[in-house]
């Protein structure tokens, strides 16, 4: 196992408030993709809706990861003015919401 040198990933599983619409929805994602082209720490971004068959996700319906090369970065990426306006869109229209940041290890069979 190695643990990836340099990369940070940010991952936001969001369960959206009962009467948030798609099309709200929709809105949201796309300023949350944009926010890869205004903060520069903010290096990918890759989302996606819950798609399994295991009926485990509690509600939670949306994944979001974002990469960086430093803790520092994600950092910066929290203190920026551009996400700091996303967030005051986003969280009031979550019921509830899980983040975290890890380092990942690939595991080589």
């Amino acid at each position: 196992m190695e643990e990836a040198k340099g990369v940070v990933k940010h991952v936001l599983i969001a369960k959206f408030k009962e009467g948030t619409s798609e099309d709200q929805i929709e809105h949201l994602i796309k300023g949350y993709a944009n926010l890869v082209n205004l903060i520069e720490p903010m290096k990918a971004f890759h989302w996606g809706r819950d798609v399994s068959v295991e009926n485990m996700h509690q509600g939670f319906t949306h994944i979001f990861e974002s990469s960086f090369e430093s803790k520092e970065g994600i950092a910066e990426y929290i203190a920026h003015p551009a996400h700091v306006d996303f967030a005051n869109l986003l969280l009031p229209q979550l019921e509830k919401v899980i983040v975290i940041d890890y380092k990942p290890t690939t595991v080589r069979g």
